[in-house]
């Protein structure tokens, strides 16, 4: 049978890693997927990032791009592996390494590291505040964050969906359900009878695409426009509080909780210090609403929903 719902899968969320500075046995640095239909998106990649995608069931040949949000250990010097193993599966399509100024010459460093040069080509591309990576289903926009060297987060955006088809408009009009609507669908526009119909006068409103925003390490900073109409806001909060930061450029959890406006909040990139439970217990206390993963943990979003499914 047809469907003419309009329906469309969530994107799903991938915690590869949630700690931050260095492994500890309890969780990995910095690593995030983001499977978009069947391509793999991955924002940081720390060491240790292969190995938490072996445990996640995560091919790194469905990886289309990389975005490093800065140019520390724990959240790229996960990329040489990665790569020797896309190169030992004859990867033949390209990989796309996207990161802030001086990630070629950085990546470049890399590549000439040991004696293996990939079979593939790495095309690695220094962004600009707000220059936009664009792709059919999403876009990803960089947004400049405060950690004393150059660094980004990212807003990733799916692409706004049309609206379910409204069948009681469409009898309105004399109409019945049938292949048509696949014609007006990809046009936009039919002529039936001699009346023209547009799409959205079969149609019910507009569903927004998923919003996700990374802030990656950053100290408290204005997100202004980029908090609004967030479905998942991960940001910095690598301590529980002000005294354990000290003079680091990085968030508490107080500090990410009051840039907080919508959707859901995770607290990401937390010290090595702290045990989950400790954390989590005494970052609760500070912003009950928040969302503090492991390891693994996957959320999918969409349409203004977030669903959680924790190991």
């Amino acid at each position: 049978m047809d469907d003419y719902s309009g329906n469309t899968k969530m994107i799903e969320v991938i915690f590869l890693g949630t700690g931050g500075i260095k492994p500890t046995p309890e969780r990995n640095v910095p690593g995030i997927a983001i499977k978009v239909g069947r391509e793999i998106i991955l924002f940081d990649a720390g060491e240790g990032t292969l190995r938490q995608m072996e445990i996640a069931g995560l091919s790194p040949m469905k990886i289309k791009k990389i975005f490093i949000s800065h140019f520390h250990g724990d959240h790229y010097l996960g990329i040489p592996s990665m790569i020797q193993t896309m190169n030992l599966w004859h990867r033949r399509e390209p990989l796309y390494i996207y990161g802030p100024p001086g990630a070629i010459s950085f990546i470049d460093n890399l590549l000439s590291s040991g004696y293996f040069r990939p079979s593939f080509d790495v095309v690695t591309v220094e962004l600009m505040e707000g220059e936009e990576v664009r792709e059919k289903e999403y876009r990803i926009k960089p947004f400049q964050v405060s950690h004393g060297i150059p660094a980004f987060g990212y807003v990733f955006k799916e692409r706004d969906r049309r609206g379910n088809f409204d069948m009681e408009k469409i009898k309105a009009l004399g109409l019945r359900p049938g292949p048509w609507m696949r014609e007006v669908e990809k046009r936009g526009r039919i002529t039936i009878n001699g009346v023209e119909i547009k799409l959205e006068d079969i149609t019910g409103p507009k569903k927004k695409g998923a919003k996700i925003v990374y802030t990656g390490d950053t100290e408290p900073i204005p997100l202004g426009d980029i908090a609004k109409d967030v479905d998942l806001l991960i940001h910095d909060a690598t301590y529980i509080n002000s005294e354990d930061r000290k003079e680091s450029y990085h968030s508490t959890v107080k500090e990410a909780c009051e840039v907080w406006e919508s959707g859901v909040l995770v607290l990401f990139h937390r010290a090595p210090r702290y045990k989950y439970v400790e954390y989590k217990r005494e970052a609760l206390k500070i912003c009950p609403k928040a969302y503090v993963p492991r390891d693994f943990d996957r959320l999918l979003v969409g349409s203004g929903n977030v669903i959680f499914k924790v190991r």
